[in-house]
């Protein structure tokens, strides 16, 4: 069952990881920019998030299960969907589509990429949870 467990979740780590380099491909391919008060406004923020999510899933698929690890790696991976969930206030995000359409345009493609990313790093959660919950309770 261990094995299972395993492939399973290399498996969506590695469609996760496909998944967010399309959408940071996508992001890159975007050349559009904008004037906001004689500034030049280029938002590569969803580049580097991304490109960060496509790593940070290859890198966990080398982190042995059941150690120490792979727990921090769960603590992790809800972090982040804690991040996702509550989202960044500081972060003061304008709506900038009414500026630049055809940017809008390439940014809905990433964001799909990067939802079906979401989808599924939630099933990786919810592998992980059913994971450990089988670990700590052999009563099944």
């Amino acid at each position: 069952m261990a094995k299972l467990h395993r492939l399973v979740s290399v498996v969506l780590r590695l469609v996760a990881a496909v998944t967010a380099a399309a959408a940071a491909i996508i992001m890159v391919t975007s050349r559009e920019t904008t004037s906001l008060f004689g500034l030049e406004i280029e938002a590569n923020f969803f580049v580097v998030a991304y490109a960060v999510a496509c790593v940070y899933s290859l890198l966990v698929i080398l982190v042995p299960p059941g150690g120490a690890a792979s727990r921090l790696v769960v603590m992790a991976d809800v972090a982040m969907g804690m991040v996702g969930r509550n989202g960044n206030e500081h972060a003061g995000w304008l709506p900038i589509c009414e500026q630049v359409h055809g940017y809008c345009n390439q940014v809905m493609g990433a964001l799909i990429a990067g939802f079906v990313a979401l989808v599924v790093y939630f099933l990786i959660i919810m592998h992980s949870l059913h994971a450990v919950t089988d670990t700590m309770c052999p009563c099944h």
